[in-house]
Formats: C-alpha cells, sequence, structure tokens
C-alpha cells in the first residue's frame, strides 16, 4: 500500500492479492532450489566423475558459482513470499476490525464520513420531569488511541452538544454509540498503518545487489534478512504453533503442513518448532541446527558469567554436530532459559524401536561438564543398547532445572521437571513409528526424583515401558509399584560407595557432625558422608532416605541390578566417584552392561544383586 491510508482503502483491501504474490515468489523460489540440485547432482557430480583437467576444474568454478546464485535465489524469494504471507494475516485482523465496526455503523443509521468521523441522528429523550425532548445529532471524530497510552488528539475536546464545554455527558445517547465506533474505526486504520510501514521496511530490504556473483557478503546479507523477516512475520508464523495443545496435537498440526510450509518454519522461525514435543524428531533436529548459531550470537552479545558458560557449551555441542558420531546426533532442544537445556539422541528416536531418556541430577547445567561428561553417558547408554538390538536410541534430556546446592534438599525442581518430563515423553510416543515401541525412562540421583515425580502424576509417564533409577536419594515413593509399570520393570542400580544413595531422611540425625568432623560438604551429602564413616549409624535397620524408602532396599521392592562398589569415597578421596560411572562401560562394565540390556529390550538378562 502507498500514500496515506484510508480506513476505504483497509476495507476494499483484498489481501489475497499478496497471498497470491507470495505464491508466485514461491514458484520461483522453488524452480531456483531444482535448478540448484540439477547443477550440483547432474552437471557438476558428472564433470568430476569423468573429466580430471585445468578446463574441468575451471567449468566446475563456474558451476559451483551458479550454484550459489541458485540458494541465493530460493533463499530470497522464499523470505519474500514469507513477507507476503505475514502482511496478508497480519492486516487481515485490523480489516475484520473496521469491517465490524462498519456494519454497526450501518445496523443503527450511523454516517462513516470519509475523514472516519462518524454522524448520528437525532432522537426524542425524557428529562428529569419525564418531559419528552429532542436531542439534536451531531459528529464525532474517532481516537486511535490504545488502552494504556496516553491521551492523543480525539480522545477528549469539546462536546458535540454543547461547545465550549469538555466532558459534559451528551444527552443523545447514539453518541456514546458512534464515539466507540470512531475510536474502533481509527484504531484500525492506525494499525493497519503501522503493520504497512513494518513490512513495507522488511520488503524493501530484500534486494539483490548489483551483479551476476553471489559473494560472501551476500550471503551474509542472506542470514540478516532472514533474521528480519523472522521479526516482522514472526507473530504470523508463531500463530500458527498450537503451543498449548497435546503433542499428538501437534504432531497432526505438523503432519498437516505442506513441505513448503514445513520448510518456512525450519528456515525463517526454526526457534519456534524445535523445540514443541510432538515436532518428529528429523524436523526438530534440523530447526534446532539453524537455530543453534543464533542462540551462539544472542549469547555472545551477553557480557555476564552466566551465559558465557552457556555459549562455551553450546559452541561445544556445535562442534560435536559438525563431526560424524556413532550413533548419528539429533539435536532434540536448545535454550538458554534457567541453568540452560538442552535434549540429545543418539540415535533416531522416531525410527529406533528401543528409546531411553535420561533425566540426570544434583549440579546439572549447561556447561562444559554437560557435553563432555553428561553427554558422553547417553551416547555410552545408545551404543551399549545398540550391540543388544540394533534398533536403539538413548537420549540425554536436560529440559529442567536441576538443583545446583541449596535446594537438592527440596522437591520443587523435580515436580517442576516431572510435568516438563511427561510431555516430552508423550511427544516420544506420539512420534515414534514402531507398532509397539519400547521405551525406558532413566533418572540419575536428583533425576531419579524427577522421574518418580513425573510417574507419579495422573497415568504416569506416557508410553514408558520400563524405569531405571541409578545413585537414587529416593523417589518420592515408597513402593516401586507406585511408579506405574509395574514392580517388575523398575530396575535399580545403587553402589554401596555412592553417598548420595545414602543421603539421610529429614528424621534421622548424628551424622551431620560425623560428617563436618571430617571436612565433608555439611548438609544432606555432609550427613550422608558421616553417615558412610559412622559405618551407617544413621540408617542402621531404617530402610528411609531422604525422599523417601531406598531404592535398593527389599521393602522399596524394584530389580536391583549388579554394580561395582566404586571408589571409596574418604580412602580413595573421591566423594563423588561412586556415583558417576553408572554409565560409562570403563568404569563400570556391570552396571553399563545391565542398563544397556534393560534399554535394548533384554531385561531378563540383567546380573542381579541382593536388595540392601
Amino acid at each position: 500500500m502507498t500514500g496515506t491510508l484510508t480506513w476505504q482503502l483497509l476495507r476494499d483491501l483484498k489481501t489475497s492479492e499478496f497471498t497470491e504474490a507470495g505464491d508466485t515468489w514461491h514458484e520461483v523460489s522453488n524452480r531456483s532450489d531444482s535448478d540448484r540440485v540439477r547443477v550440483d547432482r547432474a552437471m557438476s557430480a558428472k564433470l568430476r566423475e569423468t573429466q580430471e583437467s585445468e578446463s574441468a576444474e575451471a567449468a566446475l568454478g563456474r558451476l559451483q558459482r551458479l550454484s550459489r546464485n541458485f540458494h541465493y535465489l530460493h533463499s530470497e524469494c522464499g523470505l519474500v513470499r514469507t513477507a507476503l504471507n505475514g502482511l496478508a494475516a497480519d492486516l487481515a485482523e485490523p480489516q475484520n476490525q473496521l469491517k465490524q465496526a462498519l456494519a454497526e455503523a450501518a445496523a443503527l443509521k450511523f454516517t462513516v464520513n470519509a475523514d472516519g468521523s462518524v454522524t448520528f441522528p437525532a432522537t426524542e429523550v425524557a428529562d428529569l420531569t419525564g418531559a419528552t425532548k429532542e436531542a439534536p445529532g451531531s459528529s464525532v471524530r474517532g481516537s486511535s488511541r490504545l488502552p494504556l497510552e496516553p491521551p492523543g488528539f480525539g480522545a477528549q475536546g469539546p462536546s458535540p452538544l454543547y461547545p465550549g464545554h469538555s466532558f459534559v455527558k451528551p444527552l443523545n445517547p447514539n453518541a456514546a454509540k458512534a464515539q466507540d465506533i470512531a475510536d474502533r474505526v481509527a484504531r484500525a486504520v492506525r494499525s493497519a498503518a503501522e503493520i504497512d510501514a513494518r513490512y513495507a521496511s522488511t520488503l524493501s530490504g530484500l534486494r539483490a545487489e548489483k551483479g551476476l556473483d553471489v559473494t560472501a557478503a551476500t550471503l551474509k546479507d542472506v542470514a540478516r534478512d532472514t533474521a528480519d523477516v523472522r521479526s516482522t512475520a514472526g507473530r504470523h508464523l508463531g500463530a500458527g504453533v498450537p503451543e498449548d495443545k497435546s503433542p499428538a496435537e501437534r504432531k497432526k498440526w505438523w503432519d498437516g503442513l505442506t513441505d513448503e510450509q514445513r520448510q518456512e518454519y525450519l528456515e525463517i522461525a526454526p526457534d519456534l518448532v524445535g523445540g514443541p514435543d510432538g515436532i518428529p524428531a528429523a524436523a526438530r533436529d534440523e530447526a534446532n541446527r539453524t537455530y543453534l548459531p543464533l542462540l551462539i550470537d544472542e549469547l555472545a552479545r551477553r557480557d555476564d558469567g552466566n551465559s558465557e558458560t552457556k555459549l562455551n557449551a553450546l559452541r561445544m555441542i556445535q562442534d560435536k554436530l559438525n563431526k560424524p558420531s556413532d550413533p548419528p546426533m539429533y539435536l532434540l532442544g536448545i535454550g538458554d532459559e534457567g541453568n540452560g537445556r538442552a535434549i540429545v539422541s543418539y540415535g533416531n528416536p522416531d525410527t529406533s524401536r528401543n528409546v531411553s531418556a535420561y533425566v540426570p541430577g544434583f549440579r546439572t547445567k549447561l556447561n562444559d561438564e554437560f557435553v563432555d561428561d553428561t553427554m558422553t553417558r547417553a551416547q555410552d547408554t545408545a551404543l551399549g543398547a545398540r550391540s543388544v538390538d540394533p534398533s536403539s536410541a538413548s537420549i540425554i534430556w536436560l529440559g529442567y532445572d536441576a538443583p545446583q546446592l541449596a535446594d537438592v534438599a527440596t522437591t520443587g525442581d523435580a515436580e517442576r521437571g516431572g510435568q516438563a518430563y511427561n510431555q516430552f515423553m508423550s511427544g516420544l510416543a506420539t512420534t515414534n513409528e514402531s507398532k509397539d515401541p519400547h521405551l525406558t525412562a532413566i533418572g540419575h540421583s536428583y533425576g531419579s526424583l524427577t522421574v518418580g515425580s513425573a510417574a507419579e502424576q495422573s497415568g504416569g509417564i506416557p508410553g514408558v515401558d520400563d524405569i531405571i533409577l541409578v545413585g537414587s536419594p529416593g523417589v518420592g515413593v515408597d513402593k516401586a509399584e507406585d511408579l506405574g509399570v509395574g514392580r517388575d520393570h523398575v530396575f535399580v542400580g545403587s553402589a554401596d560407595n555412592d553417598l548420595v544413595t545414602r543421603m539421610p531422611s529429614n528424621q534421622q540425625s548424628g551424622a551431620g557432625f560425623a560428617g563436618a568432623l571430617v571436612g565433608a560438604p555439611l548438609g544432606p551429602l555432609g550427613m550422608a558422608a558421616g553417615a558412610y564413616i559412622a559405618g551407617d549409624v544413621a540408617d542402621r535397620g531404617d530402610d528411609d532416605l531422604r525422599f523417601g524408602k531406598d531404592p535398593a532396599s527389599e521393602a522399596f521392592g524394584g530389580r536391583r541390578f549388579l554394580v561395582d562398589d566404586g571408589p571409596h569415597p574418604v580412602g580413595d578421596l573421591g566423594l563423588m566417584d561412586a556415583h558417576s560411572q553408572y554409565f560409562t562401560p570403563t568404569l563400570d562394565s556391570n552396571s553399563a552392561g545391565n542398563i544397556a540390556r534393560i534399554v535394548g529390550g533384554r531385561p531378563g538378562e540383567i546380573s542381579t544383586e541382593e536388595h540392601r
């Protein structure tokens, strides 16, 4: 739209013309992509296979240049299409508001004038004595002032019935109705004008530089143009994502999109589809790989230690993604909220029959230790499970804020994390392509309490067949059967030298002092260390831990599998070493092998040990 926007122009606007123009740009974008593929796969590939000469190398250089040009056209024309579709969608709302106001004016026999003012007719009204008098008609001008804005032109002024007097209640009841309609007309026009200006700026920026060569600077412009279109059309794209729906409904929405629509989200708004549970894993991976450098760039502009910690971890994840991985990595989620978010699968969880999702615990956050150590645990589990059944994948799920120190003795983080974990598992069950997938929930340390909290919710953990608890300080319930999968499907690994599995309950005492004497950390872990040194005095004859019955106890009733004792927490100067080796074959082959058999669908082959 050009010139001054009037309500008549807005009323008569055909938004379909924008979408039709967008379709034309989309056709150009598709043709460019097809031509690029033809150049790469047919011409360049054939030339490499059949020719070895300087002239052939020169020809390849020209073909690569042509391929870049086609890629540039594909990207930029696609951006134009998205912007035009967004413009049509965003203008539809103020246009509908205008048409509703015009319809009400016509029903009341008011006249909406060319300048947007509204004329209302005279009417008969009764005064205080009951006598009937004529209240004259008049015209009112609308105000485009929105809620919470300071008053501007049209928001106040002289009464149309009483010149020279402001804010006097008009005698004609039609005046208030006319004012409301005039204000709505003005606001609709103002909103449309702002939308028009925003998109005009974005579209004017989608212009190619002169010349036939696509340089590195030109490709950098594509990234800037993408961000600009994302900022402008984000509302249009975001409105389509069913954020408040179930994972099954999100999958149905995603499957119902055309290939072009899905690609639009993946290229322009990857952050909108990389995280929602129910979107297929391959699409989430593609979206998050696109979003990752944008998030890295955003964090790099911040100047605080927390952001720097997350930034370094994300760069490390990016390096891993850029290298071959066995099994292949799928980035199912990233974010900088809280202590950071990262969900990584080793193996495709949608095409694998056996899938595990491991919830880490105490002090886990998005840092270098998470990338180097915690992610490796999931990879080791995937490799082990694949040796049992090749159709296996394993996920590390950092989708919640694990307690860092002070909150380790509370359940709030676990309860919030359990809700998010259930949504994620519901998404896994929804997108998995197997007729009867085998899903395993794994909770380590405080993460076992998170898994327990998820299991306690109505219906339990969606789709889960087996639950593995390792290094657990309790899971919030006293019996394995309370976790919703049957006691025979609850597996417990608990190393004798793991202090976390000896965290005393709130009712126990006496070990904290002993822990302090040997320099162990104060609080529950210090009490656990003291209890260990004192020969488990605080827990003698008592199966209660910090968060309920000891999962390794006979009273709990789970299936305890064999693990190594682990290094002595004091004698070997490794207070937490025994707590951290359950998944690592080189440190605890018994535990890692048993976890692999359970995840791989052969729990009958695990080696067991007696309950505590």
